[in-house]
């Protein structure tokens, strides 16, 4: 018999990105919208960016203050566009490897110091030159695990709760089908001696036939399915099948995407049913407690105004599926 999972809405910080500046903006927005939690977006506060360590400091401690004012809670720090552009942890030379773990690192101190408990994101990109290797992928993803199993006996010595590995959609982002994220899921967990490393699942990373992938691993449902269990974080986004185009949840976008929030419970609904048949059931418990993230990324001419109607109308959205106060399943 599977155990009851409570499931609420949240945003992610991307929004505030080269827009707000000040903390208290930050989480008056968050609470204004309507959304209850806040995934903090690295871009917004970036470890290595964002002015020196003090200043990074004072404005994390400044976060969890106007958090607490506005009742609004800071779930995780979750990575954002600047990460992406790196191949971090899986870079052949280590002084690369060694530079982006620092960066995790210093964003476990800024989690801790604005109450978060949870860290994730995506830290490693495999370089193309070794994508026709299958041993030379298989040592990097064997070597990208080990680096995972580090970063969460640390994050147990700091004091937090998990950290999160995203699901992409191109080869060089891993894991990137589904058979590759249970193969990861048990690599990292098996016997480990830190925190729980959980997948997130974002419903519109599902593009891989640009690359030839076809079937389950192309459909947003599937990966809720099998994966769903064990993701603290879902991501939502609406989109098309075939891009990531992290539109809001209006009308308009509605009726050019394609996610459904029925068939996203639904299925989340059958794989937490069936949870304990997986495979990763064996190295981890499904999650009791998951937020469903909108992870709405605007484009540089949305105005603010715009936006903030959007994110708005995002969060009413959301909540004729998920209830003031969340649901349980």
């Amino acid at each position: 018999m599977s155990a009851a999972v409570h499931i609420d809405i949240g945003v992610n910080g991307a929004f505030l990105t080269r827009r707000w500046e000040r903390p208290e903006n930050w989480m008056r927005l968050t609470a204004e919208l309507g959304f209850p939690y806040h995934e903090f977006c690295a871009d917004v506060l970036d470890p290595f960016f964002s002015g020196d360590e003090a200043y990074q400091l004072e404005t994390a401690h400044a976060v969890s203050e106007y958090a607490r004012r506005f009742g609004v809670c800071i779930w995780d720090i979750y990575t954002g566009v600047a990460t992406h552009r790196f191949h971090g942890l899986s870079h052949s030379h280590p002084a690369v490897r060694e530079r982006m773990m620092s960066w995790i690192r210093q964003s476990f101190r800024l989690a801790t110091a604005m109450g978060a408990q949870r860290v994730g994101g995506h830290w490693d990109a495999i370089p193309a030159e070794y994508l026709e290797d299958t041993r030379a992928i298989a040592a990097i993803e064997a070597r990208t695990t080990g680096l995972f199993r580090t970063l969460a006996d640390e994050a147990t010595m700091v004091g937090l709760k998990a950290i999160y590995n995203e699901q992409m959609y191109i080869p060089s982002e891993r894991p990137w089908t589904i058979a590759g994220a249970i193969q990861f899921l048990l690599a990292v967990n098996k016997e480990r001696t830190g925190v729980p490393v959980y997948l997130t699942v974002d419903v519109g990373h599902q593009a891989g036939m640009h690359y030839g992938l076809s079937g389950e691993d192309l459909d947003y449902r599937a990966w809720l399915r099998q994966l769903g269990p064990f993701c603290e974080v879902i991501h939502l986004q609406q989109t098309t099948p075939d891009a990531s185009c992290h539109w809001p949840f209006t009308p308009e976008y509605n009726a050019r995407g394609h996610i459904r929030m029925e068939e996203v419970l639904a299925a989340l609904e059958d794989g937490f049913r069936h949870a304990q048949t997986s495979p990763v059931a064996t190295v981890l418990e499904p999650v009791r407690k998951q937020l469903l993230i909108a992870e709405i990324i605007p484009g540089s001419t949305t105005t603010e105004a715009q936006l903030l109607r959007d994110l708005a109308e995002t969060a009413r959205y959301l909540r004729r599926y998920v209830p003031e106060g969340g649901i349980t399943l």
